[in-house]
């Protein structure tokens, strides 16, 4: 059976901005790390177990400088999004964590720590998930419902989230509407929503392609919007906007997403929202 996604006031498109909250979560000798996280700006990553204390002041430059910036932006046009965090970054910084729940967005699990959460055998990834929904409880004020690992996840995430009580996972990028994905638990089919990410309008690509400019960042999401957009007057789609506080929150990149956000706002038959929101809207439509 094909599944029903409709938007309120039928509205053509369910925009979603994701801004990612890893600083603090990251590989560290200090956390007992094997070793630093890579450099990520100029692409280098040490071979030795020392602490680079620069790099970690690059990653802090997202919570200190990059946070209120894109907190403006969305605050200027009203926007409720859904911030994935490491459930370690929170914790470093309350005062980001309570800006964030006041203002009404999702708090979405990245983890407990912005880590390779699939290496992990299952007792231990069940823990990992468990610390990590009691960290967000704890510093948003309520749990999250959705989850984003770390690129990879393993043949037990699923199970596991739906066990811990999510109600969605974003780890796909197999379409631009969710759908639901079953699992078998002690022979009962269960479900979970796929609410699906996109990697192809991420910030990151400024890092993973060092020529890339904001403005032809800019351009793509625009097409992107636009499309999608286009095909919503037939069936409604969803476009996902991931970004990172340390990365399009520098003063020479966050002008493009002010300007996708004005983009955005020309638009009034457009569902601005969290994947929560999504989540339980096709929860709604398709029970189980």
């Amino acid at each position: 059976m094909n599944s029903l996604f409709t938007l309120p006031h039928d509205q053509r498109l369910a925009m979603s901005f994701v801004v990612n909250v890893e600083e603090g979560a990251e590989q560290s000798i200090e956390a007992g790390d094997k070793g630093p996280e890579p450099v990520d700006e100029l692409g280098v990553a040490l071979k030795i177990p020392i602490r680079n204390y620069a790099n970690e002041s690059n990653y802090l430059y997202g919570i200190n400088a990059g946070a209120p910036r894109v907190l403006r932006l969305l605050a200027t046009h009203g926007f409720t999004c859904t911030f994935t965090a490491a459930a370690v970054a929170l914790e470093k910084a309350p005062d980001l964590a309570r800006t964030i729940a006041a203002a009404g967005h999702e708090v979405c699990s990245h983890g407990y720590r912005w880590v390779h959460q699939f290496s992990f055998k299952e007792d231990r990834e069940r823990d990992f998930i468990r610390r990590a929904t009691e960290s967000i409880r704890s510093s948003a004020g309520e749990r999250p419902f959705g989850w984003l690992s770390r690129y990879l996840f393993t043949g037990n995430t699923r199970r596991l989230l739906i066990e811990e009580g999510y109600l969605y996972h974003m780890d796909d990028l197999a379409d631009d509407v969710p759908r639901w994905e079953f699992v078998d638990i002690g022979g009962t089919r269960r479900g979970i929503v796929i609410v699906p990410y996109a990697i192809d309008t991420n910030d990151m690509k400024f890092w993973v392609a060092p020529a890339y400019t904001p403005a032809q960042w800019l351009e793509y999401a625009i097409d992107t919007f636009d499309q999608l957009y286009a095909e919503g007057a037939s069936q409604p789609k969803i476009m996902s906007l991931g970004v990172h506080l340390r990365i399009i929150g520098r003063p020479g990149r966050i002008g493009a997403l002010a300007r996708f956000m004005q983009h955005v706002a020309a638009r009034k038959d457009v569902w601005v929202t969290s994947r929560l929101a999504i989540a339980r809207r096709f929860i709604e439509l398709n029970p189980v």
